[in-house]
């Protein structure tokens, strides 16, 4: 199992905060059959700025010490970049990384409240750029919730998603939840990943959510969002469906 969103480097984010935290958190990991994480810190989101070679360099160094560990867990590079207006020319700049490195795919993380105007346009020039930006959690997301006609036209003009394990399984509420499943009924997600910055309250929920998908969607189901993983660290185009629109349940009653 490949895990896409991780907060598992340690000392720079609001994820694992040294590299005994990291350890623990990839032999979490490989006791739910991961095998390849992709470590995305946050970059950009008021908070956290995390460059490029900074990433590269850690990673290199969280490698290094799990082999000495003995913890059969691959750490690839990555990021997840809070939506800004010059996110293209620092990607041009050296400063964004796609995610293992090798990819065209881009995480981009909207604010959790809203979708900033400009967001339908720096992903149509992020595509012409090559790249493929993939919208991070969207089903937490206030509103996406309530506008998932916004996520549709994303997704139509080429943009890709990501959900979290632990929405699918139910630990954000059951409002994000369904919301989740919205999103997998609709063909507007493409990958599942964990989000996962700790053992604890934050922890992979990758086992749990990829069973509940299976048993709820099916094998095919599971194996697409699986396949999906794979070819990005393989530096591939991943596999998509037709997107559909969400349709809105009618309410009955007296009026």
């Amino acid at each position: 199992m490949i895990d896409i969103h991780c907060h598992i480097l340690p000392g720079i984010d609001d994820g694992a905060s040294k590299f005994t935290d990291s350890l623990q958190m990839a032999k979490q990991a490989e006791s739910e059959g991961i095998h390849t994480i992709i470590a995305t810190p946050h970059h950009q989101n008021g908070r956290f700025n995390n460059f490029k070679a900074d990433i590269l360099t850690l990673t290199t160094e969280l490698n290094d010490y799990l082999k000495t560990e003995n913890v059969d867990v691959k750490i690839l590079p990555g990021q997840e970049n809070r939506i800004y207006g010059e996110l293209i020319e620092d990607y041009e700049a050296g400063e964004i990384m796609t995610l293992a490195n090798i990819s065209n795919y881009l995480f981009i993380e909207l604010p959790s409240n809203h979708v900033p105007r400009y967001t339908e346009k720096l992903c149509f020039d992020l595509q012409m750029k090559g790249l493929t930006p993939v919208i991070v959690h969207p089903e937490r997301n206030a509103e996406l919730i309530e506008r998932s006609d916004k996520l549709y036209k994303l997704v139509k003009n080429g943009a890709a998603t990501q959900i979290t394990a632990a929405s699918f399984a139910g630990y954000f509420g059951k409002k994000i939840q369904k919301f989740t499943f919205d999103l997998v009924e609709a063909n507007l997600t493409h990958f599942i990943a964990s989000d996962a910055h700790n053992t604890t309250k934050r922890g992979f929920i990758m086992e749990e959510g990829l069973d509940l998908l299976e048993k709820k969607y099916g094998t095919d189901s599971l194996y697409y969002f699986m396949d999906n993983a794979e070819l990005i660290v393989d530096g591939k185009d991943i596999d998509r469906e037709i997107p559909e629109q969400i349709k809105k349940k009618k309410l009955f009653g007296i009026f």
